[in-house]
């Protein structure tokens, strides 16, 4: 079940790192295990390309914290975002 989303329509590719960094940092510390990140299909882009959407494949890989991602069900964005699963967090030890 999806917890939390972030959209990075309308992002260039920094703002979009940015905002994905602090985003997975955000719902990491608070527990959330599956989250969103719509990253759009081109359509605005001056080629129609994807551009984010390969590029936050490629952030979301070098994230220690995260398991797994695929393509969105087509109700939560389809090939306009990824659903995201975080690792399980293990207890501090003291």
């Amino acid at each position: 079940m999806i917890q939390e989303s972030v959209d990075l329509h309308g992002c260039n590719r920094e703002e979009a790192r940015e905002l994905l960094a602090a985003f997975v940092a955000k719902w990491r510390k608070h527990g959330v295990r599956c989250v969103r990140v719509v990253h759009g299909k081109g359509r605005g882009s001056p080629r129609k390309d994807p551009v984010l959407k390969k590029l936050v494949a490629g952030w979301l890989m070098n994230y220690d914290c995260v398991a797994a991602y695929c393509q969105a069900r087509l109700v939560d964005g389809g090939a306009g975002a990824l659903v995201v699963l975080f690792k399980s967090q293990r207890p501090k030890v003291d």
